[in-house]
């Protein structure tokens, strides 16, 4: 009897899913989103194939590991993995499930270890993805080859001051590349301090009813919503309690476009900038003028918001960062860290931690209404007539432009310009096959006999 030696998992035949055409969604020049986009199961699937697999996807920071061994668990899209510390403290992420069966070789958020082992049948991988023990191996045929059926590694890893980012995409550009030019303004965030940042307090995890899109567009673009939405917060807020000035209210800013599908919004009134007390009379502001410039500290250091495409967000000046992790068309699953300078003294790092629990933590007075907004939004996105309907993404434009003082394409505050530059971005990945999908062409092309 001959045995056939087993093939490469990556020549396995998979039928492929039939790719839907998102063109008739969108009339961006004219502003318009069918909403279809938010609840079809064949536009989520297809999400997952081309916007999450190909795309940089940040997975948490690097101060959350600091010794080898330490590891953090998080999704990539819905894929698990394990963002681990190896013994040559090298930073790596794996596919968090075991190449026999499949289940998830590690089932706790967060700590140290020297191996990671499957508690369905054993198989035993050390911090570098190596399959490292195989109960009963000796049962296995001649043709098994432990060192191949390692844990599955991102294509990439890589890190943002600060920000680990990872992509199955092998061709994708370097981080930096992809981050375009919204880097000059996350450095607003993450760049006061020489010695960099670092994430305190843990992380905090909710889940919403709600398209994971809905945050990603409101984070890169809507302040719209502000006024209305968060009145009652401004309110408490405010040294009076009857709100802000008017002048505050309706404060001038920008908001930055990028084409690869990032944005940020931000206030330019000196006085919106909601910051804690404590931090706010800690930080020197001349300083960083000289280490940012005028132009950072007076946009978007201040009370602004930004998404980095397709699902991680971040508030400067609460130091907030979160991932919108997708948990089908109608949930999300919401991740948030608050990161602080490394410089600041124990009790100023604490002040921002309270204050941005107090603010948008699960239960924070702003976060509460963001999360119910999108709850009602996706309540009615499946009824017939409801979930047929076009909205409305006109608010700026025609308004956009270089404006001198901040880098790129920029807009008035109060504007859906960064809404409509997300959704190009995801309209055009969504009708592009990724790069599996051509290679799967090609293995199909080359091993006919593979094709089902």
């Amino acid at each position: 009897m001959t045995t056939t030696p087993a093939r490469p998992a990556d020549r396995l035949a998979r039928v492929p899913e039939p790719a839907v055409d998102v063109s008739p969604y969108f009339d961006l020049d004219r502003g318009l989103v069918d909403r279809t986009i938010f609840s079809d199961q064949a536009v989520y699937r297809q999400e997952l194939r081309r916007i999450f697999a190909p795309s940089w996807l940040f997975l948490a920071h690097e101060s959350q590991f600091t010794k080898p061994g330490d590891f953090f668990t998080s999704y990539m899209g819905e894929d698990p993995v394990i963002v681990t510390m190896g013994k040559d403290r090298k930073l790596r992420a794996f596919l968090n499930a075991c190449r026999h069966r499949g289940m998830r070789v590690c089932r706790a958020d967060a700590g140290a270890t020297k191996a990671f082992t499957c508690s369905y049948h054993g198989w035993s991988y050390d911090t570098s993805g190596k399959l490292i023990n195989v109960p009963n191996g000796g049962d296995y045929p001649a043709h098994f080859e432990q060192d191949q059926w390692g844990l599955i590694e991102v294509a990439q890893l890589d890190t943002y001051k600060g920000l680990v980012f990872a992509t199955w995409n092998p061709e994708a550009p370097p981080l930096v590349e992809a981050l375009g030019g919204l880097t000059w303004y996350l450095d607003a965030m993450l760049d006061h301090d020489p010695e960099g940042t670092e994430a305190v307090g843990g992380v905090h995890k909710w889940v919403l009813e709600g398209n994971w899109k809905l945050a990603a567009e409101q984070f890169a673009s809507d302040w719209y919503h502000v006024n209305i939405s968060h009145a009652s917060a401004l309110m408490v807020m405010s040294p009076t309690g009857k709100g802000p000035k008017t002048d505050i209210v309706q404060t001038p800013g920008r908001q930055y476009t990028d084409s690869l599908g990032h944005g940020h919004g931000f206030p330019t009134h000196p006085k919106s900038r909601f910051d804690d007390r404590v931090v706010h009379e800690w930080t020197d502001y001349e300083a960083l003028r000289e280490r940012l410039g005028d132009a950072r500290v007076e946009g978007p250091m201040t009370t602004g918001h930004g998404t980095v495409f397709p699902n991680f967000s971040y508030l400067p000046v609460n130091g907030s960062i979160r991932v919108w992790h997708p948990k089908g068309p109608d949930k999300m699953e919401v991740w948030a860290w608050t990161i602080v300078d490394k410089s600041m003294p124990d009790e100023v790092k604490n002040a921002q931690r309270i204050y941005n629990l107090r603010t948008f933590g699960p239960s924070g007075i702003f976060e509460q209404d963001d999360g119910e907004n999108w709850s009602e939004v996706q309540a009615t996105a499946h009824g017939f007539v409801a979930g047929s309907m076009t909205l409305n993404y006109q608010m700026g434009l025609g308004l956009q432009s270089e404006d001198g003082v901040h880098p790129g394409t920029t807009g008035r505050l109060y504007s859906d310009g960064a809404a409509r530059g997300f959704y190009a971005r995801w309209r055009d990945l969504m009708n592009t096959p990724a790069w599996h999908e051509k290679n799967a062409e090609k293995n199909a092309e080359k091993n006919p006999e593979d094709t089902p």
